[in-house]
């Protein structure tokens, strides 16, 4: 029975309620007692004001603020160091949007009459890569790697990103949904499909070396750590593979098939720019700040183990080609966006040679308007709006 007192506190397992006792009437005539007399409130009227003693902060210095390790007053935004950092904050908000904006009805039809057997497997095997990519960049971010920043301007336009990973995940599940695909098994292939397994094995040991609640970043071993992880999720993950990930959705939407799922990708892309932009930056302004020298020979290598597993995953995505896209387009690309993504972050070029594979695909991806879901209104999202990796 529930106590009204302490509502809270459990009763004793087997207690009996106590038997309710009924009242005896009274028919004396009652007697209202006398409130005694209190003694007069005392006013404080003698006493004499005393003020807090006064505080001895400085103001912050924003010369003093640091990406990590720094010791200035974590809670306060400005005056800013890092303004580029706010700018980011910013113009992530042009872009909100969710994936029950974009209408899914013809990528239906499209996925039941259209597909082929082949472009079936590309489609599936994309989302399958994706549902489980964007979780592992929202842990990273979230977990690993805002708590550790020391400038707030930069875990605020984090904080966005990590919402933004959230929506990514939600656009996947809504196609999956939408599709009538069996989620279990789609969610599931990354833990039964190796080449697949592969990518996020690597992705989840770049996170583990960095989300360990001991860890100190101001041993120079344990940062440098830090930095190469980051970096890693910035130009190899978000950079470069989830613009790969992509184009052969695009490339389906070139020949005007799954418009909707292609349509919420561009939306997609235009947050990851942004992500991959700004970790780079982070990553550099670190090395700045640190005086780090990463090893060379480290950088080649993780961009050849990148490559590797890219090239896996494209012959078991593209075993055949499909009109218009093949594996051989799709190792070329990540070449190239590796290169792009290798010079922004002032390393050697990973693949020297590599060419353009796919002439149309930032073209493809760029998105400058989009309808509403009963395509009655055109909306503008940004002005001037050309995703622009470099």
């Amino acid at each position: 029975m529930l106590n009204w007192d302490e509502p809270l506190s459990p009763q004793a397992p087997g207690a009996a309620e106590p038997a309710m006792e009924l009242p005896v009437m009274n028919t004396e005539p009652a007697v209202i007692p006398q409130a005694p007399e209190l003694p007069p409130a005392d006013t404080g009227a003698d006493e004499t004001y005393q003020p807090a003693a006064p505080l001895t902060a400085k103001p912050v210095n924003p010369e003093d603020k640091r990406v990590v390790n720094g010791l200035t007053d974590i809670n306060q935004l400005a005056p800013f160091k890092y303004p580029w950092a706010w700018e980011y904050f910013l113009n992530a908000n042009k872009n909100h949007w969710t994936p029950l904006d974009i209408n899914m009805t013809q990528d239906v039809h499209d996925y039941q009459h259209k597909l082929t057997l082949e472009e079936r497997h590309v489609y599936e095997n994309v989302l399958s890569y994706l549902t489980t990519s964007d979780i592992l960049a929202m842990r990273n971010i979230g977990l690993a790697v805002m708590e550790k920043m020391t400038a707030p301007e930069l875990q605020i336009y984090q904080a966005r990103q990590v919402y933004e990973e959230s929506m990514h995940t939600w656009t996947y599940q809504h196609c999956i949904e939408s599709l009538g695909l069996d989620q279990g098994e789609i969610y599931n292939r990354y833990r039964v499909v190796p080449e697949i397994h592969r990518k996020i094995q690597m992705c989840n040991k770049r996170l583990d070396s960095v989300l360990r609640p001991d860890i100190d970043l101001r041993d120079r071993d344990e940062l440098e750590n830090f930095v190469l992880a980051y970096t890693f999720f910035a130009g190899v993950f978000e950079g470069t593979w989830f613009y790969n990930g992509f184009s052969p959705i695009f490339a389906l939407q070139r020949r005007g098939l799954m418009k909707g799922t292609a349509e919420q990708f561009q939306y997609i892309m235009r947050d990851e720019v942004l992500h991959a932009s700004f970790g780079i930056r982070v990553c550099k302004q670190i090395v700045l700040e640190e005086n780090i020298k990463l090893d060379p020979k480290v950088i080649q290598q993780m961009w050849e183990e990148a490559e590797a597993a890219e090239m896996d995953y494209a012959r078991f995505l593209l075993p055949d080609p499909i009109l218009g896209y093949s594996a051989e387009d799709h190792i070329a690309q990540f070449r190239f966006i590796a290169n792009r993504r290798a010079n922004k972050l002032s390393h050697a070029i990973p693949f020297p040679g590599a060419e353009n594979a796919l002439p149309w695909l930032d073209e493809q991806a760029n998105l400058k308007k989009e309808k509403n879901f009963f395509e009655t209104r055109v909306t503008e999202y940004q002005t001037g709006g050309a995703l622009n990796w470099d």
